[in-house]
């Protein structure tokens, strides 16, 4: 269990759970979850490179504790890396409990994107056009 009392990196995404996100005993289905952070996390990445992404890998994904329904899922996304053709983003997923409660830190993982040309395939990220850290 982390002892992180707060978010790093940016709010990318929120959204509320709904019951049919969830399995019988009302918690949230991982799949769902994971969903949620691969859109914050390409939100995050093409913002940075300023140029379309593919989802390449998941790495390091640790759940915390369950998701409920009627938590408000919070994506927090911080850049980790850029390399030639991809960029690597930590997403956090935070709840607020039943929408005003606690904020948890129930999730997270290490999403790498690749960079894409309009035929496709992997393309160099052009580093004169990244995101200044401090715009983000």
């Amino acid at each position: 269990m982390s002892e992180q009392t707060e978010p790093q990196g940016t709010l990318t995404t929120r959204t509320l759970t709904m019951p049919a996100d969830a399995n019988g005993a009302g918690d949230i289905f991982g799949g769902w979850v994971m969903s949620q952070m691969d859109i914050a996390g390409a939100i995050a990445a093409v913002d940075h490179i300023k140029n379309r992404v593919v989802t390449v890998a998941v790495n390091a994904m640790r759940f915390h504790q369950p998701i409920h329904v009627s938590d408000v899922v919070c994506c927090y996304t911080d850049i980790m890396r850029v390399g030639t053709t991809s960029v690597t983003v930590h997403v956090e997923v935070w709840v607020l409990r039943n929408m005003l409660g606690e904020r948890h830190l129930v999730t997270e993982a290490d999403f790498t994107f690749v960079a894409l040309g309009p035929d496709g395939r992997p393309k160099p990220i052009d580093k004169t056009a990244l995101t200044a850290e401090t715009d983000q």
